[in-house]
């Protein structure tokens, strides 16, 4: 099926809800033969979609996939933008070095490589990075804001942001969910997701940033090596449930798209406050290992640029642009 015809079904099929669309509704809506309809009925029917067909009355769809699906992403997703154009791929090396290859070839802002398996994901620093297959969120985003380039890192602690606020409206509440800066998400004590974003730029400007995040969803504890057991954990480890993560994809698009709104209308001072109200550090002692050294002292938050502020016992405040820390 087309990438294009598939989204004006499942669009159609959003905007029905429960309510039955008709094959003469579908064949004038995609420009088609019933006959055709019917086709399309059984690609969506092959990908797991459960379709409920009544004579005289047409289709509606009463389940969808356990699996990722690229139909039920798109039949959910309310975005403007964001994820709008998602490539999704079985397996690939990295969506990371995907993304910035179709980020230089022109690709739109707001679109997404997902891989259901990475071969070769990575952190920050060249970590690697454990993408398991079928069991996480392996994604990269582009989008091409005008903002001066010294701005960039802002969008990190913006899309942590947005990734605790879908994870908290797909878990229960009992969930504890906290940011550590810069790029980790952290779900009762245990990093669940991680953060990676770089920069494609030219004479000072911007072209696009590539936005990488892996999120650990339905692994279960022996999916995770053994130096990673007490270190990491999944939305299904810390809740015994399991989510779709077509769903969840959709609440981060969502999200996201909200909050970059906001940034580029108004600047990152609404981000700021959010991400220090989600944050494990400020007001703690912590040890910040920079390439310059270490520094040990009290996080006292981020500045408007999103720099971390430490303050050593000597009272001296200590700016930290990049480095791993911990919370003593």
């Amino acid at each position: 099926m087309k990438s294009s015809v598939r989204k004006q079904i499942l669009d159609a099929f959003r905007q029905a809800g429960d309510q039955f669309l008709s094959g003469e509704e579908l064949a004038r809506t995609i420009g088609c033969s019933r006959t055709a309809v019917w086709k399309y009925m059984e690609e969506l029917r092959k990908d797991g979609f459960q379709l409920e067909a009544v004579r005289k009355k047409g289709y509606r769809i009463i389940d969808v996939p356990h699996h990722f699906s690229v139909n039920e992403f798109y039949l959910g997703l309310t975005t403007e933008k964001i994820g709008r154009n998602l490539l999704f791929f079985d397996s690939i090396s990295s969506t990371q070095e995907m993304a910035k290859q179709r980020a230089l070839k022109g690709d739109q802002e707001g679109t997404i490589i997902i891989a259901d398996e990475q071969t070769a994901g990575r952190g920050r620093m060249n970590r690697q990075w454990h993408s398991n297959k079928g069991t996480g969120i392996w994604a990269s985003l582009i989008i091409r804001p005008k903002i001066p380039i010294q701005k960039a890192p802002q969008i990190t602690l913006l899309t942590a942001v947005a990734i605790a606020k879908a994870i908290e409206e797909i878990t229960p509440n009992d969930v504890s969910i906290e940011i550590k800066w810069p790029n980790d998400i952290i779900l009762n004590g245990k990093k669940v997701c991680g953060i990676l974003t770089e920069l494609q730029a030219e004479e000072n400007r911007i072209q696009s940033i590539i936005i990488g995040f892996g999120l650990n969803v339905n692994q279960q504890r022996a999916d995770f090596p053994q130096q990673l057991e007490q270190l990491a954990t999944s939305l299904s480890i810390e809740t015994n449930l399991h989510f779709s993560r077509s769903k969840l994809l959709q609440l981060i698009c969502l999200q996201f798209e909200k909050l970059y709104d906001t940034y580029l209308k108004t600047g990152f001072s609404v981000i700021k406050i959010l991400w220090e109200s989600y944050s494990n550090s400020i007001g703690k002692t912590i040890t910040a290992r920079t390439i310059s050294g270490n520094y040990t002292g009290t996080a006292l938050g981020i500045t408007e640029d999103g720099v971390l502020l430490l303050q050593d016992e000597k009272k001296e405040i200590h700016y930290i642009y990049s480095a791993d820390i911990e919370i003593k």
